[in-house]
């Protein structure tokens, strides 16, 4: 695939590559993740101050970029392991707002995120959903003219750190009904909210979130009552295209660092590197790397276009992803040795992050159900 960057996508992976790489080392993101709080305020303030954390918008609303402008960063993000919430707070929530947000709302919340004065979690997954965005088990009762949320969400990312939610709950319908389905604004200091927070094992940060009598006003709303999954949908193929990128970016380093240490372990008195069966073998970890490049660029650039092919795009990548990631995860921990799974060693770091990302948004076989299930939908039906 051609793909040319613009002069300012370039100076935006200039920037962001530049910060990754000299305050990101390995051992700094170790310290980091074993630190209490987890992550790097002052990082986030940096990427705020960079311009970073506007990329994704339009200038309209403070910003500079789109879906382009999040997959160069996130790729970056990707190579260098960062656990910042760039995807909960800005591609999440931030697409929520953008794309259903009404002026008042944009204004408030989406210059927050831009500042880094906010950190927004996206509180979509719930224990017994499996991936269906419309399985909702929480709920948003009419209360005059408030609602009132009650509920459980599952690892949400980002939520030890966050000042805000958005919530996706059911205000009318059956718990899997398309229909009925709304997007909040929660304060996670609200009366009725609270946490349980933890570690991932991929060194992020998630919470188990309660919500119990959570009284919000019509101005938390953002969209339309009833009719919310749409924009959830959107919203989770642009998380899922930022996602591929950053597995993009985790996958070229796993695999320059199994290259690496090929040339330099021996066995036999020979570099293993020589051995013609792993030369194949990373080969094969490089072409699924090049793949997974190509389908993150194409899910992308359609994003803008229409519902089906959006939909079957952004399947199509995390498959692509899900079954690249773990070949590539694999065969460097394999070709590393038991080594690889210590703490101590890098790449078994990007193993991790590379095996929990295809359990984001819809693992593979979830996608690969989705994708048939759009493409048979998409097939005209032949005339008696």
């Amino acid at each position: 695939m051609d793909f040319d960057f613009t002069d300012e996508q370039n100076m935006v992976r200039d920037g962001i590559s530049r910060l990754i790489r000299e305050q990101y080392d390995f051992d700094t993101r170790r310290g980091v993740i074993a630190s209490e709080a987890g992550w790097r305020p002052e990082l986030w303030a940096q990427l705020a101050e960079l311009g970073m954390l506007a990329a994704p918008f339009s200038e309209e609303d403070g910003g500079f970029g789109g879906a382009t402008e999040a997959m160069i960063i996130m790729e970056e993000f990707g190579k260098g392991l960062a656990v910042e919430p760039f995807i909960p707070s800005v591609v999440c929530a931030g697409g929520v707002l953008k794309h259903g947000g009404n002026s008042a709302q944009r204004e408030e919340y989406i210059g927050g995120i831009i500042s880094g004065e906010m950190v927004f979690a996206f509180a979509y997954a719930e224990p017994r959903g499996r991936y269906d965005l419309a399985n909702l088990e929480t709920t948003a009762k009419a209360d005059g003219g408030d609602y009132v949320l009650n509920g459980h969400k599952a690892v949400v990312i980002g939520a030890p750190w966050a000042t805000h939610f958005v919530v996706t709950a059911r205000t009318s319908g059956g718990q899997t009904d398309k229909d009925g389905v709304s997007i909040f604004i929660v304060d996670k200091a609200a009366q009725g909210v609270s946490t349980r927070d933890y570690a991932t094992v991929d060194g992020r940060r998630a919470s188990e979130v309660y919500f119990e009598n959570v009284a919000v006003g019509p101005e938390a709303v953002i969209g339309e009552v009833d009719n919310g999954l749409p924009l959830i949908e959107l919203v989770s193929d642009e998380a899922i295209a930022a996602l591929c990128a950053e597995a993009c970016g985790a996958m070229k380093v796993a695999h320059e660092m199994t290259v690496e240490y090929s040339r330099q372990r021996k066995q036999f008195g020979t570099p293993i590197g020589k051995f013609q069966v792993l030369q194949h073998r990373m080969v094969d970890m490089f072409m699924e790397y090049e793949q997974s490049v190509s389908m993150t660029y194409m899910a992308t650039l359609k994003l803008g276009d229409d519902e089906v092919t959006r939909k079957k795009a952004a399947s199509a990548a995390k498959v692509r992803i899900g079954q690249g990631g773990r070949f590539v995860g694999q065969q460097s921990i394999q070709i590393h040795g038991g080594m690889g799974m210590t703490d101590e060693l890098a790449v078994g770091h990007y193993f991790k992050r590379l095996t929990m990302i295809d359990s984001e948004f819809g693992n593979v076989d979830h996608h690969l159900k989705r994708y048939t299930d759009l493409s048979a939908a998409d097939v005209p039906v032949a005339a008696e």
